[in-house]
């Protein structure tokens, strides 16, 4: 089972590839607001990859409730 440092390591590691940047820090409290180019259609772009590194598909319902960050991680340990 991964701990949550890992989890945001990856995820983290999935921003940076979409966004080709790290300017950033994630933490629970992370939106979209926060992050430079972390827009509608980078978020889908975001949400595959992030699948893809951790071999888990998200819900509909999931992504829909996804507010920020803490949220993401939450769900992603919920499908480990």
């Amino acid at each position: 089972m991964m701990n949550k440092e890992e989890i945001l390591s990856k995820v983290k590691d999935a921003f940076v590839s979409v966004l080709e940047h790290d300017n950033f820090k994630l933490t629970d409290e992370t939106t979209a607001d926060d992050v430079d180019g972390w827009e509608s259609i980078t978020h889908m772009m975001i949400i595959s990859e992030i699948e893809k590194s951790f071999n888990i598909k998200f819900k509909l319902m999931d992504l829909m409730n996804m507010n920020n960050v803490g949220d993401l991680i939450k769900t992603i340990e919920s499908e480990l």
